[in-house]
């Protein structure tokens, strides 16, 4: 049986149409489990910029000697004429960041009747602390420090300070 090329040619024509309107109509193929659809474009918009960042500069380092710093908590805290003032439990700064005051755990043995009063960071002296063993010197007397009233946290601070060196505070 021989058919004709007219015939021929339309039968192709006509199964090339139908498959083209099914595949036309199909849900696109969704892509594999292992991937993920892309975001819609708003998300993509969102994102990009954060691709394009620079990565952060390194950080500055600064390399101080061993001997030429050391930690202040804990230390011993002296008057001039060598009398024992207490130790230094913690540092108070203003807003800026700026070392204001310490604050000294005075008085007492052993913790027991110590009390907590503020001095002007001015009034404090680093020259002899290589070793932990060595003490901060401070520019007032003990009557002067006994006398001063108690740090209390979340109440004004009332900051001792040696004569003519204390600052106003203004936040």
């Amino acid at each position: 049986m021989r058919v004709k090329p007219q015939i021929a040619f339309l039968a192709i024509a006509v199964a090339a149409f139908a498959a083209a309107t099914a595949w036309a109509s199909e849900d696109p193929p969704s892509p594999p489990a292992d991937r993920n659809p892309p975001p819609p474009a708003q998300e993509q918009k969102a994102v990009a910029p954060a691709a394009t960042k620079e990565a952060a500069p390194p950080p500055s380092v600064t390399i101080i000697e061993a001997a030429d710093a050391h930690g202040v908590l804990g230390r011993d805290v002296r008057s001039p004429t060598e009398e024992g003032m207490g130790r230094i439990v913690d540092v108070i700064v203003d807003r800026a960041g700026q070392v204001r005051a310490a604050v000294i755990d005075f008085g007492g043995f052993l913790g027991v009747g110590s009390r907590k009063i503020v001095v002007d960071w001015n009034a404090l002296h680093f020259g002899r602390i290589a070793n932990k063993g060595d003490s901060i010197t401070l520019e007032l007397t003990k009557e002067q420090v006994t006398a001063a009233p108690e740090y209390k946290e979340d109440k004004p601070i009332v900051v001792l300070g040696a004569a003519g060196t204390l600052q106003p505070f203004s936040p």
